[in-house]
């Protein structure tokens, strides 16, 4: 009877453990299974993050030849702006070729290829205009590079620091009209006009800071241009005080410089 109640109770004990040990390796399965699963998603969103990133530096690639084109043309550089086109239809076939696939944030493939295709057309146009002797048509052609690619990103929720440039470029634009057309001093609403124009300007040059690339962040001739700005910037407000024209002239004359230069280098 002893012997029989401890048989049954051993078979108990073995099945009850061997039940407990069931469900266990369950569990670490599931865990594992779940953290498997983890570690496939984010490998995908790495993934993903660096085919942009390598799509934009092959933009970028294409578009530091466009800038410098722009450069020469607008130093009637004729033969040396061609060259740069040719480099830029250069880097923008391998870009083509490379990125048939649109990078996961460009959702309209249409739309991403139309715009692939424009650059690739606005180069060739520009490589004609050059060589017809044509060099503001060119200018023009190569310009309409950057708004193209810009819009591009933004209906897909991508920044890049050419596209903060470009906007700092439209902002500057507005406020340079007080360069040749001295403000009226004596209207609150032109007072108020000059400082909201140089208050936007001066938020899109710090972002334009907080969003460059590390490299670019501390390279010398960049904090040269983006602290310059600022520096210039701060002095708006004596102008507006003292309703002072000339140190308005003065400013705006160099925010102009440093905004040319960053379109060159960075836009």
């Amino acid at each position: 009877m002893a012997n029989a109640a401890a048989k049954t109770y051993s078979n108990y004990d073995i099945f009850g453990e061997a039940s407990v040990n069931i469900q266990r390796c369950h569990a670490v399965t599931g865990w594992r299974l779940a953290a498997a699963m983890l570690g496939v998603a984010l490998s995908v969103i790495s993934s993903r993050a660096n085919e942009l990133s390598e799509f934009n530096a092959a933009v970028e690639d294409a578009v530091a030849h466009q800038r410098i084109a722009i450069g020469y043309l607008r130093t009637d550089n004729i033969d040396l702006a061609a060259l740069e086109i040719e480099r830029a239809r250069a880097s923008w076939t391998a870009l083509m070729a490379a990125f048939k696939t649109p990078p996961s944030p460009f959702r309209d493939r249409r739309a991403y290829e139309t715009a692939l295709n424009t650059t690739q057309s606005q180069l060739a146009t520009a490589l004609r205009r050059v060589n017809a002797g044509q060099t503001r048509l060119a200018r023009e052609a190569l310009a309409s590079v950057r708004t193209s690619l810009s819009a591009l990103r933004r209906a897909n929720g991508v920044e890049v620091l050419a596209d903060c440039v470009l906007a700092a470029n439209a902002i500057m634009d507005a406020f340079f009209v007080y360069h040749d057309r001295p403000p009226d001093w004596t209207k609150a609403a032109v007072r108020s006009d000059v400082a909201d124009k140089a208050q936007a300007y001066g938020h899109t040059v710090k972002h334009c800071d907080a969003i460059a690339p590390t490299a670019v962040k501390t390279n010398a001739e960049f904090r040269r241009l983006v602290d310059g700005a600022i520096a210039s910037l701060a002095l708006v407000p004596t102008a507006i005080n003292q309703r002072d024209s000339d140190l308005l002239y003065r400013l705006l004359g160099e925010l102009r410089a440093f905004d040319h230069l960053l379109a060159f280098r960075y836009g």
